[in-house]
């Protein structure tokens, strides 16, 4: 299985373990993830216009090196998979998401006809933190409700394959009193973006995650805590 990820630092987080755990599955997937910090719907938009080589390359969550613009990504193979999102500030605002997701998504199709376009869902930022506060919001519930809002309106307006939830996922975890975030938004390196890459797993290839035995976290994770994540998956992703 070959995944595109055209995304930001929320996809570098969702996809860094993705490899390894399929693999531990008895699955291969290869997962590129294009990687620009905080980049919006619109500035992808532009990139697909000006053929710039933005975009740091990251292959099965290491980092490259390589930078490549978005018809060298698209093009360099035959990708089943390919995800779009917005940047996590204006995930709340559909209205930030067009016209470009619909020209992004007609482009996505017209260079890989064969890929299925998925729309991945981002999440909501730490409870009483500066950055929900900008944002009008006092609790991230509020923010999770506006984006999962506009990423619905999102996958249909596209006739996207599948939505992608990382931002249920989130917010089943918070309740749960999980560490999901490392500096307040994005996904600590431990808890959160195991919890991420086994969705995206899961959502990929229909499989319960129960006996996934994967465990080379770049932070600890107690058995615990890793049994309570492969439960909030399975349910989400079921």
């Amino acid at each position: 299985m070959k995944v595109l990820a055209i995304g930001n630092s929320f996809s570098q987080d969702a996809t860094r373990y993705l490899h390894s755990i399929a693999k531990c599955g008895g699955d291969d997937i290869t997962v590129v993830n294009l990687y620009i910090g905080g980049c919006p719907l619109s500035r992808h938009y532009r990139n697909m216009l000006s053929k710039e080589k933005a975009y740091a390359l990251d292959f099965n969550g290491q980092s490259t090196g390589f930078h490549v613009n978005l018809d060298e990504a698209l093009l360099s193979r035959d990708w089943d998979y390919i995800t779009l999102q917005q940047a996590s500030a204006l995930s709340i605002n559909y209205d930030t998401y067009q016209p470009y997701l619909e020209d992004l998504s007609s482009y996505v199709r017209m260079c890989s006809p064969k890929a299925k376009l998925i729309i991945h869902e981002t999440w909501s930022y730490e409870d009483g933190c500066e950055k929900l506060k900008n944002l009008g919001y006092d609790k991230r519930c509020d923010m999770y409700d506006a984006l999962h809002k506009a990423y619905d309106f999102a996958a249909s307006a596209t006739a996207a394959y599948s939505v992608i939830p990382s931002g249920t996922l989130f917010e089943m975890l918070a309740k749960c009193g999980l560490p999901i975030h490392r500096d307040t938004a994005h996904a600590s390196w431990g808890i959160g973006r195991y919890a991420l890459s086994l969705l995206w797993y899961a959502c990929l290839t229909g499989k319960n995650v129960s006996d996934n035995s994967f465990a080379d976290f770049d932070e600890d994770i107690s058995p615990d805590n890793v049994a309570i994540i492969k439960k909030c998956v399975n349910e989400i992703a079921r």
